[in-house]
């Protein structure tokens, strides 16, 4: 029983925290295109309300339920000897670090940013440079291809450490390319405050 209901939150963990990448996915995408400071600052605000509002909750509820059913069923270090699972709780861990310093750490810089260009009435060089920053928007685009790797580890469960190493070369490709190709679509302008 207790199993069956671990299995269950970590569903629910997974579901809270795909559908918040999703979110803060599209709300970047938008942030991105925008050309008014006021329509910026709805979209910055919600990537945070997406990340603090349902990726984190998601992140510590698969945390709390894969570190319970790994010592619970695996025997604590026991995962190690599975490449699946070994890989699934590192490549967790790597996101869990990457995901609270990198790129939240950039959303909330961002979004005091743009509060502060609102309360100036305008745009200020240091929000442009911080909206052009390649680190965070590679980090950014990294995690969704993260998180499909570790479901996909979870539902073929590897006997080998081949996919975890061919999907983490196309994860980074894929954020890589990504980091590229977004800002080229949407080029910095200066943004307006009406």
């Amino acid at each position: 029983m207790t199993y069956s209901l671990l299995r269950f939150a970590h569903l629910v963990g997974l579901m809270l925290m795909g559908a918040g990448l999703i979110g803060v996915w599209i709300s970047d995408l938008h942030s991105r295109k925008v050309r008014d400071l006021v329509r910026l600052a709805e979209a910055v605000h919600n990537i945070a309300v997406f990340y603090d509002g349902v990726v984190v909750p998601g992140a510590v509820i698969l945390f709390v339920s894969g570190a319970w059913m790994t010592a619970d069923v695996w025997g604590g270090w026991g995962f190690v000897q599975h490449p699946w699972l070994a890989g699934m709780i590192l490549l967790f861990v790597i996101e869990f670090i990457e995901g609270n310093t990198i790129t939240r750490l950039y959303f909330m810089r961002l979004r005091r940013l743009t509060n502060d260009a609102l309360a100036q009435g305008g745009a200020t060089s240091e929000l442009t440079r911080a909206r052009q920053e390649y680190v965070p928007t590679f980090t950014h685009f990294l995690d969704i291809p993260m998180l499909l790797l570790i479901v996909s580890l979870g539902t073929i469960r590897p006997a080998t450490w081949g996919q975890f190493i061919v999907g983490a070369i196309c994860a980074l490709a894929i954020a890589t390319v990504l980091t590229l190709w977004i800002p080229s679509i949407y080029p910095a302008v200066p943004l307006t405050y009406n």
